[in-house]
């Protein structure tokens, strides 16, 4: 299952960005990997208080989303999906500045993580 995490300055989110984000990452994943795999994806968003997040090694009052990917190894490397991760990374930026507005893009750092097989749970069970 493809579950973003979204590390995102708490006064960014007001009420009417989280629906909207949520809409929007799922959309992106949808948009490489087809329609049907929207259904699979999980997001959370998670606020940051503005003097909790640093860039450079200074506390930053900037939106500065930090949005990881994970999802299986395998899915990052399927033949039919030629070039995943750069579309991924793409497609999720544009879906975060869609949201927040285009002078956050130098700000989003995406990181796409490959969980091997056998490493995630469901119901408590290995999936």
């Amino acid at each position: 299952m493809p579950h973003f995490s979204v590390h995102i300055r708490e006064e960014s989110l007001d009420g009417t960005v989280e629906p909207q984000l949520i809409k929007a990452l799922t959309d992106a994943v949808g948009a490489v990997y087809g329609a049907d795999f929207r259904r699979l994806v999980g997001v959370d968003l998670i606020g940051v208080p503005q003097r909790r997040r640093g860039i450079g090694g200074v506390p930053t009052g900037n939106t500065a989303p930090l949005v990881t990917l994970s999802m299986r190894e395998a899915a990052y490397h399927v033949p039919e999906v030629p070039d995943a991760p750069a579309r991924l990374v793409t497609a999720i930026t544009d879906a975060v500045t869609g949201v927040l507005g285009e002078d956050v893009r130098e700000q989003v750092i995406v990181t796409i993580a490959g969980v091997p097989e056998g490493r995630t749970g469901v119901a408590g069970a290995v999936a």
